[in-house]
């Protein structure tokens, strides 16, 4: 006999049951919201067979998930305590449960607007990230202020949560304890593998705990596999986790022969001491420069100086960033170290010996200098500075102390103009040859330029399009006064971004597309360092190389990249990853899974990545690209556990 609802969701375990149900309903309402709000991301590729695919998937994380954040609530609610049968106790039960769900609401209404910057689905990293900022709590209250709509949905699900919630009714146990506690013990015995099986995502021994890169298998492109996860379930299962775990795809003899990150230069180089200057500007993606989306009719842009730079420069057609945040720009632009699972700087690998462009050339005699506007210390850039040979730091403290503090922007760092005016001063007073590197910000989250330009520059389609803008004119600022410096001449100029930010282009959207930065090298007056190059890949960890055999470097350094300048063409790629691998070589982009090839994209003709060829593509080049990013990996596992990032 089937029993009435009422009478089921009053009993102990019957309240318990809906309560984990309703849990069901708000993930499954923050995962309507999630794809709402970032529908372009997915809508173009989006089919009944694929969603129902990617549901499924999502039922069995948020299983997970569930589970993990309701432990105690379930505990609670059938551990066999006498004293629980009363009131109080179900209603500490009650808040304990609306408390717990909370959070893990929280959290994903949280990757609402925190995917669009990052791709993926936030992992417990996250908490390492920003341990060095003071000013997370207003960054957050000014999110909260911008979108308000998502306090408002999360504070009438906690409402809803909290009247929703079933509470068992109290019951007399005067001559009923002994079925009190066996019904109790036998709850206990079979929630208990439940939760197991439901925490691991499957039963059986043969069945191992799903981890985040197992979404992928519901999906078509990795960007797609943030629908599947949940903020929970993403940040639990990273906490304390190793990433760097070493595949033994091939023997370490026919690694080496594959790919090999030692560079060795030929003994017949003649080394030139040009000054280097290395800008990574923020968020400063290739969808936003006009020069480079030439087959978009009409298209302008929003850079018209960096348009009249890279007519005087060498510039790639297809290039790409090593990863999704300004944490991961830094090392791969300046150490030649991709992501890959997660940032350098938060894993032990860190704490490696590691070199970069600051230490080899410091080997040379220059003197080396690191800036970046934010307050010392900030997202760990001093840190890693230090760390690969910069000898000096110029953050906020250095800046406030020579020229004020009226130039703060109020939330991450003094503006791009002013500071970028203090960087050409300070390398005014440089002995020469010297290697800098800027960071910008102005072109971060929130997006709000100097009050001076509101009416200068307008708001675009995007809000970080008017920010965009300004950076371009201070960079024209930077080089008008650089151009008068007696060091102008004798300097190789590198601009390219720490990654990408928002995108109203479908190109940009795709999987590789959230990848595409430019990489600009502008020497002045060598015309050998001109022209837009379409047959060439490259990426921010090719940078070092380049920058080293440009200048006749002659001694031996690791860097995962290549020197755009000597490598022929087809021989030259991009590695990626953003919960999936990414090698793009020739004419083709291949994603693996860490285990096996997963897509093959004719990039170059398919800019949306809508056909899959991986069964279609010739066998050898399927097979050769895939030993070739094994033998990657491996190398950066290996080189990663062994502390190995110095020859």
């Amino acid at each position: 006999m089937v029993l009435p609802y009422k009478k089921f969701s009053h009993s102990p375990i019957g309240s318990m049951v809906c309560n984990i149900v309703l849990s069901y309903i708000v993930f499954f309402i923050a995962r309507v919201i999630f794809f709402a709000a970032n529908s372009s991301y997915f809508i173009d590729y989006m089919s009944w067979p694929l969603l129902w695919d990617m549901l499924q998937g999502a039922l069995m994380f948020d299983t997970s998930a569930i589970v993990y954040c309701n432990l105690l609530y379930i505990v609670m609610a059938l551990f066999p305590l006498h004293f629980k049968e009363n009131a109080t106790y179900y209603r500490v039960t009650k808040w304990t449960w609306v408390a717990l769900n909370a959070v893990a609401l929280a959290a994903n209404m949280a990757d609402t607007v925190y995917f669009r910057f990052t791709g993926r689905r936030t992992t417990a990293t996250v908490f390492s990230e920003f341990g060095n900022e003071d000013n997370l709590l207003s960054i957050v209250l000014e999110e909260v202020a911008m979108h308000w709509w998502l306090l408002v949905v999360f504070a009438l699900l906690v409402w809803g949560m909290a009247r929703l919630y079933r509470t068992p009714q109290p019951q007399p146990l005067s001559g009923r304890l002994l079925r009190y506690y066996a019904t109790r013990l036998a709850a206990l015995v079979v929630a208990a593998p439940l939760c197991i099986f439901g925490i691991r995502g499957g039963i059986g021994s043969a069945v191992r705990p799903i981890t985040i890169s197992n979404a992928n298998q519901y999906v078509n492109r990795p960007v797609e596999a943030a629908v599947v996860l949940n903020t929970p379930f993403s940040i639990i299962r990273t906490i304390g986790k190793k990433p760097f775990e070493v595949p033994q795809y091939m023997a370490n003899d026919e690694m080496q022969r594959l790919f090999n990150p030692v560079h060795t230069p030929a003994d017949t180089v003649t080394f030139k001491p040009k000054n280097v200057v290395v800008m990574i500007i923020e968020s400063f993606g290739k969808e936003y420069i006009g020069s480079l989306n030439r087959d978009l009719q009409g298209y302008e842009g929003f850079t018209p100086f960096t348009d009249e730079l890279v007519s005087r420069s060498l510039t790639f057609g297809h290039s790409y960033s090593n990863g999704r945040k300004s944490i991961d720009g830094m090392p791969s632009v300046l150490s030649g170290i991709p992501m890959f699972i997660e940032p350098f700087f938060l894993t032990p690998a860190s704490l490696n010996n590691v070199s970069g462009l600051a230490g080899e050339l410091g080997k040379k005699g220059y003197e080396t200098a690191f800036f970046h506007g934010a307050p010392n210390g900030s997202m760990g850039f001093q840190a890693f500075a230090r760390a690969t040979g910069f000898k000096e730091y110029y953050g906020k403290t250095e800046y406030e102390r020579e020229e004020g503090s009226g130039d703060f922007d109020g939330t991450w760092a003094i503006w791009d103009e002013p500071f970028m005016q203090y960087y050409c001063r300070v390398m005014g007073r440089m002995r020469e040859p010297f290697m800098t590197a800027l960071f910008t910000a102005s072109s971060h989250h929130p997006f709000v330029i100097p009050q001076e330009y509101s009416d200068s520059f307008p708001e675009g389609k995007q809000p970080i399009h008017k920010c965009i803008r300004y950076t371009d004119h201070a960079l024209r600022r930077f080089f008008e006064s650089a151009r008068r410096e007696p060091w102008f001449a004798n300097t190789l100029f590198v601009i390219t971004a720490d990654h990408t930010n928002q995108s109203d282009m479908a190109r940009y959207q795709t999987d590789l597309g959230l990848f595409e930065v430019p990489v600009i090298f502008y020497a002045p007056g060598d015309s050998t360092l001109t022209g837009l190059r379409n047959d060439v890949i490259a990426q921010q960890i090719d940078i070092m190389p380049t920058v080293l055999g440009y200048l006749g470097y002659d001694l031996p350094y690791v860097a995962f990249g290549c020197d755009l300048l000597s490598t022929p063409p087809t021989e030259t790629f991009a590695v990626n990853y953003n919960g999936i691998y990414q090698y793009v070589k020739g004419n083709y982009l291949m994603q693996f899974d860490g285990s096996k090839p997963t897509a093959m994209y004719r990039f170059r003709e398919d800019q949306l990545l809508k056909h899959n060829l991986l069964t279609d593509a010739p066998a050898d080049t399927v097979a050769i690209m895939e030993n070739e990013l094994k033998a990657i990996i491996q190398q950066y596992m290996q080189r990663m556990n062994s502390n190995r990032l110095v020859p």
